[in-house]
């Protein structure tokens, strides 16, 4: 495993410095033509192939499948090297190990635990419990920032100056990696014909949009979902006031003068640069390389607006450096107009909108006389939630599970990842149309098929219902779904089945806020789960606060019992282990906009008309190839 991360680490280093090499050997000049540019290409293609071949031999030897990039991204290879180290008992590599791993994954309970037992354990330091994948970036500027809050200030200023070359390195480095092979989706340049400019011109603005958004990325701390807000400015901030402090008016001036370049004419920085000038007697000038830096990401906006517009997409550009984030001090700063003036930190100049409070409607008629009301959204402590029982009888279930057990596969929606969320459970699911394919296939019965059909059918009704929705709600995804305890690795587990989440936006759960963008699927409305069975151990549902630690509300799965709530940050939720036995049920995910509409559904409803004009359900004959309908 060790071998593992020490020849990751090589592959990355290599690729970045032979594409960096590359570009420097084969660069773009003044006289540029039509055979110029093809010319740099192809010479900067065959610098690369020999270079990374010399440094780390045949590139195919190196190809590995996404699942195991995402491991690695996810830092899993820690989790397997803490266990690992205490079984050979080696607490200060375990307690490194654990530590690397809780800070991208710290919703694991079970990991944050083991960290506890390795403080109290002999021979363990405070310095073992060491980031072993942290970026230096990072890492200096919050180093930076604790010698400044301790009044260092001539200490953080040599930290930031650190923290900000390291930044454009790290820069150069993402963008180097976004050039190697990427797989977008929907394109595949083998398949479709296009011209050379076209494939061309789609290629590369997927390439720069994934260079922009470096910027998010060198700002995102490992485990997070979002980026430290206003990043890269705040060290410009955050100097100009040490330097102040150390009387190096100089260096205080420029940068304040560089932190306008992100945010032109904010008020209290503004002030300040009056303020350096008037003592000065002169004017300053904005660091270079940040100013370069702004003008290559205004560019590239504007190419980025180009391409996106030939590929007929929409591009809507991030706001990568929001001025909500700066320095937490109330230190007093003098202004050249006024005398003496509050510092006010850019924290605290947030602009606060109020959006309109949605009108939340519930408790509309249930549609189905057998389905009960078992709790509404007060007695589940929360806004748009309920819990209704019987929504399906004891049969149905039964014959949903035996669907379940023939249909559903390993991993399914989840890439073929068998256990997506902890390697102790195994994950199976199939979708209504997969069903249905087996269904005419005769590999389980047409009924049963149907029956999944109809289920889910009747689980939208009851939620629009309910919810006293005023226009349709379609469905956005409908998945069969199994969890299996894997036995044997059960003992003392303390991880979630499935981690505390929100449906439609990206659950920050230090910040306190969900993130309604992608990747998350912000088109989902509303969000529902039947179940099919309560014969196992563990399981039960839960809602939290936006904390993902305090439970709301329970929910003990049981056959026929549906909860379905609202699917934004209002309602994050998750799944406790299941430590014995099977749970199944129905997953749906709904929205109100109809561009969103679950194209499998779409398609299902065309089989079940053609089937139903057929006669097929009461044994008549079949006349079509439903296989051209799925």
């Amino acid at each position: 495993m060790e071998g593992a991360l020490r020849a990751c680490k090589e592959v990355r280093s290599s690729r970045v410095r032979c594409r960096l090499r590359c570009q420097d050997q084969h660069p773009f000049d003044a006289t540029f033509s039509d055979l110029r540019f093809p010319d740099v290409v192809l010479r900067r293609a065959a610098c690369m192939n020999a270079c990374i071949e010399e440094r780390i031999g045949t590139q195919s030897m190196h190809k590995v499948g996404e699942d195991v990039v995402q491991d690695f991204h996810r830092r899993i290879p820690y989790n397997y090297l803490q266990l690992a180290y205490r079984k050979l008992e080696q607490p200060d590599q375990a307690a490194a190990a654990a530590h690397t791993y809780f800070q991208a994954n710290p919703e694991h309970v079970e990991m944050g635990q083991n960290l506890e037992q390795y403080k109290d354990q002999p021979g363990v330091e405070e310095e073992h419990f060491v980031d072993r994948e942290a970026r230096p970036h990072q890492r200096s500027f919050a180093a930076a920032v604790g010698l400044y809050d301790e009044g260092d200030h001539r200490g953080a200023i040599a930290l930031f100056e650190e923290a900000l070359v390291q930044y454009y390195e790290a820069d150069s480095e993402c963008r180097a990696l976004c050039q190697w092979p990427q797989r977008f989706d929907g394109h595949d340049h083998l398949r479709y014909r296009y011209s050379l400019y076209e494939i061309i011109s789609d290629h590369f603005t997927q390439v720069l949009h994934c260079e922009h958004e470096c910027v998010r990325d060198l700002a995102t701390r490992p485990g997070r979902l979002s980026p430290m807000e206003n990043y890269l400015p705040q060290h410009y901030d955050y100097l100009q006031f040490a330097y102040f402090h150390e009387d190096r008016l100089e260096e205080a001036l420029q940068c304040s003068l560089t932190y306008l370049l992100f945010h032109q004419g904010e008020e209290s920085m503004t002030d300040n640069v009056h303020y350096y000038r008037e003592m000065l007697g002169h004017d300053g000038q904005p660091r270079e390389e940040a100013a370069w830096y702004l003008r290559r990401h205004k560019q590239e906006l504007e190419l980025l607006l180009i391409g996106s517009e030939t590929m007929g997409v929409e591009f809507t550009e991030g706001n990568y450096w929001s001025s909500t984030g700066g320095r937490e001090d109330s230190n007093r700063i003098p202004s050249g107009t006024d005398g003496w003036m509050e510092y006010v930190p850019i924290s605290e100049k947030k602009n606060v909108v109020v959006a309109a409070q949605q009108q939340l409607k519930e408790g509309g008629p249930l549609v189905y006389e057998d389905v009960q009301l078992v709790q509404n959204s007060a007695a589940l402590n929360g806004t748009q939630r309920v819990l209704l029982d019987r929504v399906i009888s004891e049969e149905e279930c039964s014959d949903l599970r035996r669907l379940a057990h023939a249909v559903t596969m390993a991993g399914d929606g989840y890439r073929g990842r068998m256990s997506p969320h902890t390697p102790n459970e195994k994950f199976e699911g199939a979708t209504v149309l997969k069903t249905l394919q087996f269904g005419y296939e005769g590999r389980v019965p047409m009924g049963s098929a149907r029956l999944f059909y109809d289920v889910s059918e009747r689980a939208r009704r009851v939620i629009e219902s309910y919810f006293l929705l005023n226009s349709t709600l379609h469905f956005s995804y409908t998945h069969l779904v199994c969890r299996t305890a894997i036995t044997g690795q059960q003992d003392h587990r303390n991880d979630l089945s499935h981690p505390i989440h929100a449906d439609n936006c990206l659950l920050d759960p230090e910040a306190n806020e969900c993130w309604k963008e992608p990747p998350a699927y912000t088109y989902r409305d509303f969000s529902a789960l039947l179940y099919l069975n309560g014969d196992f151990e563990g399981g039960e549902f839960i809602f939290t606060e936006m904390d993902a630690k305090t439970v709301t509300a329970s929910v003990k799965p049981l056959c026929g019992r549906m909860v379905g709530f609202s699917s934004g940050g209002e309602n994050p939720h998750g799944v406790k282990a299941v430590t014995s036995g099977q749970r199944c049920a129905v997953a749906l995910w709904f929205t109100l906009d109809p561009l969103f509409r679950e194209l499998e559904r779409l398609q299902a409803d065309e089989v079940i008309q053609a089937l139903d004009t057929q006669s097929v359900w009461g044994g008549g004959g079949l006349n079509i190839n439903p296989k051209d309908e799925l």
